[in-house]
């Protein structure tokens, strides 16, 4: 299901008993963020704050803040379900490379007509355009006390690579430093930080919009954790099953989404000194320390008559950012099968805030091959971020973190079974000595075998006769026990 926009997908998340909207006037500056956390953390819908301090546009908050509203923003009952869309096309996928099948082929167009958006002329986006635009307009989240100012908090960047001309969609956040300026934290691993440099070698100013409120399924997108070179707008539109309408800037040679609530239009210098910027309440729970980031100047603002702004307040688990991680999990886990056909199944914890901590369940055949698939995971684009990994048998479920608990906890031998890797780390870590670097770890709870170097027997589970079960099944109603 595609919305066309994310004022339809409001109507869709009122009609099904998800948002609830605030009438008494707030203020930006913190009260938004108490009472999106108190919500939040207490699994409560989405919520419109309709009269907003100092703005005369309504703030969208904790749209995404649940797994069922995660799996509405992408047109589904269960995030399952779009996994399986895409285990089911990377399956198709390989059997045509084996042996084309043209009539499978066929009801597969209109499936790859999606994936590429569709040119538009006209735009609700641009309803309204102003030419001296002031930012202090829009309703901009200060979110914690010491947060370094307010902050963009779910922009979608758009920008281009000066050499191939291949767009690409990211989300990094943008602090406010004045009417028309902000900072662009995108973190140097980053495809806009990787464009960047290259018009920095160029001696060329980098044109750069920012999107604010598209279809949740194209907001996702920004997010997603793509191969290099893969533009997310073409994922968004799989997700959406219908074609992104893009429109040109007005201002500057880049195309955004014709259905955004507003566009900011405008350009970083990169021969221009670096901005501080932060300090600011991260994903991870704790404030991210400030750091020297491009300035973004706007030099243009258009939008919707009656827009709403799009919102996220992040910080300590579980919040809205993390079903945003939840459905990555899912969503990504065929592909991981792909380039590691050993994993059953990946859980992402809510706090382990996107990619502190990775557990994964294998198919165990061979010697070193957990420590195969750790390293392969750290190989892996986002994945290398992982600051821990941990591996268990296939019978094990990966979502039950009790029993993956006790598994770590009884099932390692600290000598045998840790193992430290050295790499690269996200730059919001803070535990490392060294910024953007420092080490991994990887947990080995499997089962030991032969091949592992253990000698000695190992133990079964404790697990009850299957005929006992299912005999105290049959007379358990009468025992007048609950569960």
């Amino acid at each position: 299901m595609a919305y066309k926009d994310v004022q339809d997908f409001i109507r869709k998340l009122e009609s099904e008993g998800e948002l609830h909207r605030i009438e008494r006037e707030v203020d930006p500056y913190l009260e938004i963020t108490e009472i999106t956390d108190r919500v939040s953390k207490a699994g409560g819908p989405a919520l419109l704050f309709e009269h907003v301090k100092g703005s005369e546009f309504p703030v969208l908050m904790n749209a995404m803040g649940s797994y069922k509203r995660m799996a509405m923003a992408l047109g589904v009952d269960n995030l399952e379900e779009k996994k399986e869309e895409i285990a089911e096309l990377i399956k198709w996928g390989f059997s045509q490379a084996k042996s084309i099948d043209i009539p499978s082929i066929i009801p597969k167009l209109s499936l790859f007509r999606t994936f590429f958006p569709r040119k538009v002329r006209k735009a609700s986006c641009q309803e309204v355009i102003d030419h001296d635009p002031d930012l202090s307009n829009l309703p901009i989240l200060t979110c914690w006390p010491q947060d370094g100012g307010p902050f963009l908090t779910l922009p979608l960047v758009f920008t281009k690579d000066p050499e191939s001309g291949v767009s690409n969609l990211g989300m990094y956040r943008m602090q406010v430093f004045d009417k028309n300026t902000t900072g662009m934290h995108w973190h140097i691993h980053k495809d806009g930080s990787h464009f960047y440099q290259k018009y920095k070698m160029r001696k060329e100013v980098m044109p750069v919009a920012v999107a604010l409120g598209c279809d949740p399924a194209i907001t996702y997108a920004a997010t997603a954790p793509l191969p290099e070179g893969i533009y997310e707008i073409l994922f968004a539109g799989f997700l959406r099953g219908k074609s992104v309408d893009m429109v040109d800037c007005v201002t500057i040679p880049l195309q955004v989404p014709a259905d955004a609530e507003f566009v900011l239009e405008g350009y970083v210098d990169p021969q221009e000194a670096l901005h501080t910027e932060g300090p600011f309440g991260d994903h991870t729970g704790y404030y991210s320390l400030q750091g020297e980031y491009p300035v973004f100047h706007v030099q243009c603002i258009t939008r919707k008559r009656n827009p709403v702004y799009p919102a996220t307040v992040v910080g300590k688990p579980p919040m809205e950012d993390c079903y945003m991680a939840k459905a990555t999990e899912r969503l990504f886990l065929p592909l991981l099968q792909l380039v590691i056909p050993e994993i059953v199944d990946l859980e992402l914890p809510l706090a382990g805030v996107f990619h502190n901590c990775a557990i994964v369940s294998i198919k165990k055949r061979y010697p070193a091959q957990v420590q195969k698939v750790m390293y392969a995971l750290w190989g892996l684009g986002q994945m290398m971020y992982t600051k821990m990994i941990i591996v268990v048998d296939d019978s094990v479920d990966v979502h039950d973190l009790s029993t993956v608990m006790w598994k770590v906890f009884n099932n390692i031998d600290g000598k045998r079974d840790i193992l430290f890797s050295e790499g690269p780390l996200d730059a919001l870590d803070h535990a490392s000595p060294q910024v953007l670097q420092g080490t991994r770890i990887g947990i080995d709870a499997t089962k030991k075998t032969l091949f592992d170097g253990h000698t000695r027997p190992w133990p079964d589970d404790i697990e009850m006769d299957q005929s006992v079960k299912e005999r105290v099944d049959g007379f358990w109603a009468s025992l007048g026990l609950e569960g």
